[in-house]
């Protein structure tokens, strides 16, 4: 049986995030930081490895979460069409990719979407570009059948409207370090400059 990969609380906190607009039930980023280990957002204990991720991205290349061994990796689940945590989350890691500098050599970041429908290639392109991340992470597609599976491993809760058309989902973002575990996760509210100072710290771990 496949292990439960977020600990109650952090479940507790997916629920709360649920959905595709940011609200006031988003706990303010950098709660539950763990001096301890020294990275900021929400920390999982124990830590356990990631689930297995592979899927094609939107320009047809494969990616496997197993083949990043090495690097951290930012994995998010989000679709073009969301009318504003999406952008954010989108915009604000790609913020974080740039001011990163030399240690985005280090960084992975892979978005999953949660609209098999209506994310094409060509929506996943403009909504990039739109948003400075063009080229600073994998957007990665598939069948629904492929993508329930994913979204299930994850536990990626997703609620769909008329003709299958995504209307709100978990706004999670998961870090997972370089040895395959998944070490914390940050709200939809993150700051970029969360970022920027774990992925030194995932990296290494």
């Amino acid at each position: 049986m496949r292990p439960k990969v977020l600990a109650a609380a952090v479940l507790a906190v997916a629920a709360l995030m649920a959905g595709c607009g940011g609200s006031s039930t988003d706990p303010p980023a950098g709660s539950g930081s763990d001096g301890g280990s020294g990275l900021q957002g929400l920390i999982l204990k124990p830590r356990k490895p990631a689930p297995a991720l592979g899927l094609h991205n939107y320009t047809g290349q494969p990616v496997s979460l197993g083949a990043m061994r090495g690097k951290a990796v930012l994995v998010t689940f989000v679709y073009t069409h969301c009318p504003n945590v999406c952008p954010l989350i989108v915009s604000n890691l790609a913020a974080a990719q740039r001011g990163l500098g030399k240690e985005a050599s280090h960084l992975q970041i892979l978005a999953v979407t949660v609209d098999p429908r209506g994310d094409t290639p060509a929506a996943v392109h403009t909504f990039l570009k739109a948003r400075g991340a063009l080229g600073r992470m994998d957007y990665l597609l598939g069948s629904r059948a492929q993508l329930h599976r994913v979204w299930k491993a994850w536990d990626v809760a997703i609620s769909t409207g008329k003709n299958h058309l995504t209307d709100g989902h978990s706004s999670i973002i998961y870090g997972i370090t370089a040895s395959g575990s998944m070490a914390v996760v940050y709200p939809s509210n993150f700051s970029p400059q969360q970022i920027i100072h774990d992925v030194p710290l995932l990296a290494r771990a």
